[in-house]
Parts: C-alpha cells; sequence; structure tokens
C-alpha cells in the first residue's frame, strides 16, 4: 500500500504541475456543457417560443388556401407571409434567407368541391337516395401543393412541416366530404348531420414520482451526456503522462526499484478516478446552481445522488483503463494525443452522445453496443430520466468495470511482454 500511495502521490505532483493539463480537465467541459445546453435550450424554444418565417405564394385564392394559411398561423410556429411570385419565393428559399415556402396551386378550392360533389353524389345514387345523374363524370386532375425548402434546413424540419400541413390538408378534405353530404342529405344548412370533432385524440404520460409527473429536459439530457464525454476525455492527459515518462526516462528509473507496473497503473487509477469525480461534482453543481440562474431547467438530484455516483466511479475506471492502454502501447505523444482525443469523439458518436442511438442506421446501433459511452450514457439515463434502482444499471456498471479490467490487463501484460524482449 506504501508503494501504491507513493505512486499516486507522484502522479498527483505531476498533474498539479501541468496547468494547461488541468484547464483541459476542469475548465473546458464547464465551458462544453453550458454551450451545448444553452444551444440546445435555445433551439427547443425556438420551436416552441418563436415563430418562423413562412412564405405563402397563394394561387388558389379560396377557401382552402386560406384555410391554410390560418392553419398555420394560428399554430403559434409559422409567421405567414404572402408572396405574389413563386419565382421570388423559391430563390428566398434557395439562397437561404427563409427556409420554408408554400405554393397553393390555382383552382385548388373548387376543383375540391367539384371532386367531393362527384364522389357524393355517385354515392347518393348508388344507394337509391338520390336521382341518377345523367351528366358524364369530369375527370379532375390531381393537385399538388409545392414545398421549397433551404437546402441547409435539417431533415427533422422537413419531416414535421410535411406531416403537419398533410394532417391540414387531409381534415380540410374529409370536412369537404362532410358538408357536400349534409347538401345532399338535408335542405337545412344549419342542421348537424355529423359531428366532425375528432374521436381519437393523444395524451403523452411521463414518468411519475412523489405523485408528480417527471417531465424530461434539455438539462437531464446534457448534463450526463456530456459529463460522460468529460470523464473519457481524461484519456488524453493520462495517456500523455506515461508516454512522456516513457521518453525522460522516468520509467526506467521507476523499474530499478522494486515496484511492479500494476503498482504503478494503480497509483494513476487513484489519482485520475478523484480527476473523474470531480469533473463530475461540477458538472452536476452547474446543472443545480448555475443553470437555473441563466434562465435553464434546473438538474433534478434528488434522491439520485448514490445511483450518480456509483455510475459516474465506473465511468471514470473504464475512461483510465482505455487511457492506460493508449499510454502503454503508444511510443510517443504524437501517437497518443491525437488518436486519444479522435477514439473518444467516436467512442462518443458511437455511444449516443452526439445522435441518438434509436435513429443511427441498423449496423451502427448494433455497433453502439460495444461502446462503453453507451453503457454509462444508459445508466445515467435510468437514473436521471427512468428513475431506476440499483438493480436496473447493473449490467451496464457490470460492462464498465469489465472493460476496465480488461483493458488494465492487456496493458500490463504487452508492458511485461515488451520489457522481456
Amino acid at each position: 500500500m506504501r508503494k501504491l500511495w507513493a505512486s499516486a502521490y507522484k502522479e498527483y505532483l505531476l498533474l498539479i504541475k501541468d496547468f494547461g493539463g488541468l484547464v483541459v480537465l476542469f475548465i473546458m467541459p464547464l465551458v462544453l456543457i453550458i454551450t451545448i445546453t444553452i444551444i440546445q435550450d435555445s433551439t427547443f424554444k425556438t420551436i416552441s417560443d418563436t415563430k418562423i418565417p413562412v412564405l405563402i405564394v397563394d394561387n388558389d385564392k379560396g377557401t382552402v388556401a386560406q384555410t391554410i394559411q390560418d392553419g398555420l398561423a394560428n399554430s403559434n410556429t409559422f409567421q405567414v407571409i404572402v408572396k405574389e411570385n413563386e419565382t421570388i419565393a423559391r430563390d428566398l428559399v434557395f439562397s437561404g434567407k427563409n427556409q420554408l415556402a408554400i405554393i397553393i396551386p390555382e383552382h385548388l378550392s373548387s376543383d375540391l368541391e367539384k371532386k367531393v360533389n362527384q364522389n357524393v353524389e355517385g354515392i347518393i345514387s348508388k344507394f337509391g337516395l338520390g336521382e341518377a345523374s345523367e351528366t358524364e363524370t369530369i375527370p379532375i386532375p390531381k393537385k399538388e401543393v409545392k414545398l421549397y425548402f433551404d437546402p441547409a434546413t435539417q431533415l427533422t424540419f422537413k419531416a414535421s412541416v410535411k406531416n403537419g400541413i398533410d394532417k391540414m390538408i387531409s381534415k380540410i378534405e374529409t370536412q369537404s366530404i362532410y358538408k357536400a353530404f349534409q347538401e345532399q342529405i338535408t335542405d337545412d344548412p344549419t342542421e348537424a348531420i355529423f359531428e366532425t370533432d375528432n374521436f381519437i385524440s393523444f395524451k403523452e404520460i411521463f414518468p411519475v414520482k412523489n405523485d408528480e409527473e417527471v417531465l424530461p429536459n434539455s438539462v437531464q439530457h446534457n448534463v450526463p451526456a456530456w459529463t460522460l464525454f468529460a470523464i473519457f476525455f481524461i484519456i488524453v492527459p493520462l495517456s500523455i503522462n506515461i508516454v512522456k515518462e516513457k521518453s525522460q526516462g522516468t520509467f526506467v528509473r521507476l523499474r530499478t526499484n522494486p515496484v511492479s507496473y500494476a503498482t504503478v497503473l494503480g497509483g494513476k487509477t487513484l489519482v485520475y478516478l478523484c480527476v473523474c469525480i470531480i469533473q463530475f461534482i461540477l458538472m452536476l453543481a452547474i446543472g443545480v446552481y448555475l443553470f437555473p440562474a441563466m434562465g435553464l431547467p434546473t438538474l433534478d438530484i434528488s434522491g439520485r445522488l448514490p445511483l450518480l455516483f456509483i455510475v459516474a466511479i465506473f465511468s471514470g475506471l473504464a475512461a483510465i483503463g482505455l487511457g492506460l492502454l493508449l499510454g502503454t502501447i503508444a511510443k510517443t505523444q504524437e501517437q497518443s494525443a491525437p488518436f486519444g482525443a479522435t477514439f473518444v469523439v467516436i467512442l462518443a458518436a458511437l455511444g449516443g452522445v452526439w445522435v441518438p442511438v434509436f435513429i443511427m442506421p441498423k449496423f451502427m446501433q448494433t455497433l453502439s453496443n460495444i461502446s462503453p459511452m453507451n453503457w454509462g450514457l444508459n445508466a445515467f439515463y435510468d437514473v436521471f430520466l427512468r428513475n431506476t434502482g440499483l438493480l436496473k444499471i447493473v449490467p451496464e456498471i457490470g460492462l464498465l468495470f469489465l472493460f476496465f479490467i480488461v483493458t488494465t490487463l492487456i496493458a500490463i501484460v504487452y508492458n511485461e511482454k515488451k520489457n522481456a524482449v
């Protein structure tokens, strides 16, 4: 134990003397999580609170076009701007000055009314409820509402707009059919034949804690994700320190003493595990105290601290094991630093820190299962968002601990074989 503590103290002295490394370990993660959370929260507010300008070219001048414009204006999402020319609207969108333009075709209202009336008259005549129509059915071409999107617009925004407009037009067509039946069946336009209110509705059910619904927010998603990213980023300074010891001859001096490589790695593990815990505490403090002062949601950690610390400790061990392995294998700092930074980004991408795993291709979803960041992130989400207990996170923290054991053993075996040559 004395050798282990001596090794840990040596690592502590190396760490505190590297001011730049301390900034990377503690300050940069805080700046990162604050920046990302503000951006994402502002994005959510932009979608819900700030209206997005949408260009409308009304070639119809009828009731359907007016209904579409009213629906967009009343959605609290869009600000309708009417343009007279499709070319002008298209150029504004494709140049990036506007995100969306909707072109309503000519005779949309009148042709829709004719089409619905023809269909209704045909149905009624087949049931013998009206006089058989002797006029020939006139084919009415289908109408097409054109949508122009800024090429830089995200696919999720496009899909939401298309679904919203499609739903709006479907409702207009349904109401037109009800109205046509109303006119054919009764002479009194005020008499209600059909009930047009929606019969099926949707209600989102949230997890309940202490008889209150727990509503997920941007802070609960960002704090665990970027905390995990910061924890795993310690592989860069850790691997650099190991390589530096080898290049400066410090490791040769250590080998002359009766100290095993496992003891040296154990000292590094203790120090950097403390670093991970400090990082985690700072991240929680940002979410609990700073974010509310900035107008962001408060991070709710009530009743979760013990489990959160367990996940943070095992995530830190996994990151340390990877750093020990990288530092042992790398021969120069030029190898360890770029590879470590790039590898952390790859693990973050695979683990769901950048993009949610469920929207990835099937191959990438399968590949994400081997990312330790994915295990840690799922464990954090289990505690933060799913309100689970210790038994539910045992598989994830078990994988993280196994990852630490395997990578550390590989580092020790590799070092012994290299020195034996």
